[in-house]
């Protein structure tokens, strides 16, 4: 039990290291010697890329994010497929899953390259549910490309696909860890958006295009 314990802390350390890569901060000092988190909204996901640095640099973000997701997913399948049932128990697997989901979700938004700040693990959100279960990552996609396209309000429409993502998983049958880790990371994305939802009830929240009036650090 021992060993099996070890090689699962092994790829949850794995999942949050891949997540903690700070894409956003390593973009803005690259690019223009910035501390993005020292602008707009502190954050430094690709919305804040965007605003900040343009639409290049927040696509890149946006991209590297998302597959910083799928890394974490794959890298305990890859486990899984490379040893069997040989070092880990085979039941163990879902669980396994979405530990590192939500390893690679934390990861993103409490960085240890970066004090632990970062972003608001949504496209990270996107990245592991693509890799767990592509209908999900479909359809939740689906959701936020709507309600964008509709409000033009990035943070309501991130919003509107984390209380999705539970109701997704229940219809279409996942494993009971998935549902259990949608539930659980929907709630921290919308806690993550705490400062964003307070200016969506004040009506000041920014749309796509629009800058960020009210400098609030969500960090």
């Amino acid at each position: 039990m021992a060993l099996e314990l070890m090689w699962s802390g092994l790829l949850l350390i794995g999942g949050y290291l891949l997540g903690s890569i700070p894409t956003g901060y390593w973009m803005g000092r690259l690019l223009k010697g910035i501390d993005i988190r020292e602008q707009g909204s502190g954050s430094t996901g690709a919305t804040n890329v965007l605003r900040t640095l343009g639409k290049g640099p927040a696509i890149m973000v946006l991209l590297v994010d998302v597959l910083k997701g799928v890394g974490a997913i794959a890298l305990v399948k890859l486990f899984y497929t490379l040893t069997g049932t040989s070092l880990l128990f085979d039941q163990w697997q879902p669980w396994l899953i979405a530990l590192a989901a939500f390893s690679a979700v934390l990861g993103h938004s409490k960085s240890i390259w970066i004090n632990f700040t970062g972003g608001k693990s949504v496209a990270t959100g996107l990245g592991v549910l693509l890799a767990m279960s592509w209908s999900v990552g479909l359809a939740t996609f689906g959701i936020f490309g709507l309600v964008l396209a509709l409000s033009r309000i990035v943070s309501l429409s991130s919003i509107a696909a984390a209380i999705a993502v539970s109701v997704l998983m229940i219809l279409l049958g996942e494993p009971l860890p998935y549902q259990l880790f949608a539930g659980v990371a929907a709630l921290y994305v919308i806690l993550r958006h705490r400062s964003n939802i307070g200016r969506l009830l004040a009506g000041t929240e920014p749309r796509i295009g629009q800058p960020l009036a009210q400098q609030v650090k969500d960090n």
